[in-house]
């Protein structure tokens, strides 16, 4: 099974899990939020639109038909594409945004590349993602084979994904975590904290610098 294959075939079950843990969802939400700069921006693996639509982003590229189906009917204009062959030309854009997607990439240094290649200098990415560290990234390791959509994923830590960025020449890191506990126990929209290590949910803005 491909990475994509699960995405064609199950939108509808991709698109309840945020219905079924909205405190969740709006936690990881209020923290990208706060970290968005403002301008011309793009959602790379934008899904079904979840994130882009709220956060006012209204263009996005994702491989998946069916995910750019459901974004589409939200109002985004959806690219058909991948992170590492991105339809967009050279310094084009603000910032980028990427929520929950780099599991899913084939190749993160080449994804990173491709994030620099379309980004304007000064431009800005956001990552938001479950630190494999985590009690929730643990979990998700343990039962990927359970589900369609993590089987093939591969999870990172944040040091990871900070290393490879700096690597690839973003600079100026600011990290924020949330999700402090497991999202069926959730109360409450979960606090935003600085930095990494507690939170499963982890938000890094970067920004490219020639």
């Amino acid at each position: 099974m491909s990475k994509i294959e699960p995405f064609e075939r199950y939108p509808d079950r991709y698109d309840r899990w945020f219905e079924r843990n909205r405190l969740a969802y709006l936690s990881e939400l209020e923290g990208l939020k706060s970290l968005l700069p403002r301008g011309k921006g793009v959602e790379i693996g934008v899904g079904t639109g979840r994130f882009a639509k709220p956060l006012g982003i209204n263009i996005g590229v994702d491989p998946s038909l069916s995910m750019a189906r459901r974004a589409k009917k939200r109002g985004i204009t959806v690219f058909r594409g991948t992170a590492e062959n991105l339809p967009i030309a050279s310094s084009m854009v603000d910032f980028v945004l990427l929520t929950t997607t780099v599991c899913f990439v084939d190749d993160i240094e080449l994804t990173f590349r491709e994030l620099w290649r379309v980004l304007k200098n000064g431009g800005i990415i956001i990552l938001g993602f479950i630190d494999r560290e985590s009690f929730l990234g643990r979990f998700y390791l343990d039962k990927k084979d359970e589900s369609p959509f993590y089987q093939r994923a591969h999870f990172y830590s944040a040091s990871e994904v900070l290393e490879k960025l700096k690597k690839n020449g973003f600079q100026r890191p600011e990290v924020k975590q949330t999700l402090f506990n497991k999202p069926s126990e959730l109360k409450k929209v979960d606090e935003i904290r600085d930095g990494y290590g507690k939170g499963a949910f982890v938000m890094i803005k970067m920004r490219k610098e020639e």
